[in-house]
C-alpha cells in the first residue's frame, strides 16, 4: 500500500493536533496559550511528517536526487 507523503502528514497533523487538544481540555476550559500549542503541533507534524521521504518498496532502490 502506497501512502502519500501529503496524506501521512494529514494524519501525523490530526493525530498530534488530538492529543494535544484533549490534554489541553483536561481542566475544562481551553486558554490562548492551549490553543497556540495545539496548532503549533499540528503545523510542526505536518512539517517534519512531510520533510521525512517513505522507506522505498525495493531495498535496492536509493532515494531519487
Amino acid at each position: 500500500m502506497r501512502i502519500s507523503a501529503i496524506a501521512k502528514s494529514l494524519v501525523a497533523g490530526l493525530a498530534a493536533g488530538a492529543t494535544a487538544a484533549v490534554t489541553a481540555v483536561q481542566d475544562g476550559t481551553l486558554t490562548t496559550g492551549e490553543g497556540v500549542t495545539i496548532v503549533l503541533a499540528v503545523l510542526g507534524a505536518w512539517g517534519i511528517t512531510y520533510a521525512v521521504p517513505n522507506k522505498p518498496s525495493n531495498p535496492s532502490i536509493g532515494p531519487v536526487t
